[in-house]
This record gives C-alpha cells, structure tokens and sequence, in this order.
C-alpha cells in the first residue's frame, strides 16, 4: 500500500520555493539511463581435444656416455684439471716422472685417525728442511662395494689426501699436488710440491 503525500500549505509552498531559488545542487542532473538489456551470452566454445601419440617413459632421453653413479669427479681427473702454478717445464718434467722425490711417506694401510696427523707432520717437516718435491703413498684403495643403495668409494686415503693438502695448515706450503708417474706409484700416490720455505 502507498504512501498518502501530505499537501503543503501555502506558507511552506513559499518557502521551498526560497529554498530551491537559493540552492545550488551537488552534482549535475543526470539522465536516468534506462535498465540495460542483458546481452546475450555466446555459446561457449566445445573444447578441443588434443591427440597424442602413444610413447613410452624416458624414450627420448639421450644414453648417459658412462653409466657411473659416483657423486663426485674421480681425484685423478680435478687434480688433471687444476690450474699450473709452479713452473710449466718442471711440471712437465715431474709429471714424466724425471724429478725425483726427496722424501716419501707410505700411508698405506693406515687409518683416518693414523694417517692425518702422519701426513701433517711429514709435509710440515719437509717444508721446513727446504724439500721441494714429496710423494705421498696412499694406496688405491680395495673396492668393497656390499651391494647397498649408497654408492661407497673405494680408497678413502686416495681421496682424503688431496683434501688434506688442500685445506690449512698444510695449502699455504703447497705449490702443486698432482698424481704419480707409474714409476712412483701411479694413482697409488701424489707427487707434492712445495713452496720455498719463508716464502
């Protein structure tokens, strides 16, 4: 049910009248636009269905050159790769096994525990007694592997010397660490050279 609008009497006719003549409105008139039509919504699109040929798992992948599952570059290969700071011409000629040794230490069959502190004291000696060139003896290592889901590597000292001479107190009286020459020992050893003392 509406609403019934009151009549106004003459006096508040004239003053709404006062009142619009005085006003100045907000904003704008504005032209009532008429309810939109709703548009039509078109169809939607039938998907297309993509066709693929039948393949298998894995046959575009490339063979491995060597199936190897090992975690790092073999010792051989990074020492082969390693910058040359020592003199190129001695290099070659002790990579040739044409410079002798002046000191040895056999590690072989020495433990972690034994063979750290003896490789320390060793090259410490050598350095401070002005010996250029040492092998290190480490053995190949026997491969034991059990058969389990871990790859193990085979000569843990064959590995664990180069990282001993690499890292301090030993890396800052090292100039060179390369493999033997077969007639020194081969990958059994590491030819090790070091800096003039007090240099």
């Amino acid at each position: 049910m509406g609403r019934n609008r009151r009549q106004l009497h003459p006096e508040e006719e004239a003053l709404w009248d006062l009142v619009r003549r005085n006003t100045r409105a907000l904003h704008p008139e504005r032209p009532l636009r008429a309810p939109e039509e709703k548009q039509a919504r078109p169809a939607p699109k039938k998907a297309k269905h993509a066709h693929f040929s039948p393949f298998a798992l894995g046959q575009a992948a490339k063979p491995s050159p060597r199936n190897t599952h090992d975690i790092a570059p073999k010792i051989g290969e990074a020492l082969a790769t390693a910058s040359i700071s020592m003199d190129r011409k001695s290099f070659g000629r002790m990579k040739k096994g044409k410079l002798s040794p002046e000191a040895r230490i056999d590690l072989h069959g020495m433990t972690i525990a034994q063979a750290h502190p003896a490789l320390l004291g060793f090259v410490q000696r050598a350095y401070s007694d002005g010996k250029r060139l040492v092998l290190v003896i480490t053995g190949k290592g026997k491969h034991r592997d059990d058969g389990g889901p871990i790859p193990v590597r085979h000569g843990v000292l064959k590995h664990q010397v180069p990282h001993w001479l690499h890292s301090a107190p030993l890396s800052p009286l090292i100039l060179q660490i390369s493999e033997a020459h077969l007639r020194h020992g081969g990958t059994g050893a590491y030819y090790v050279y070091l800096r003039r003392a007090g240099r």
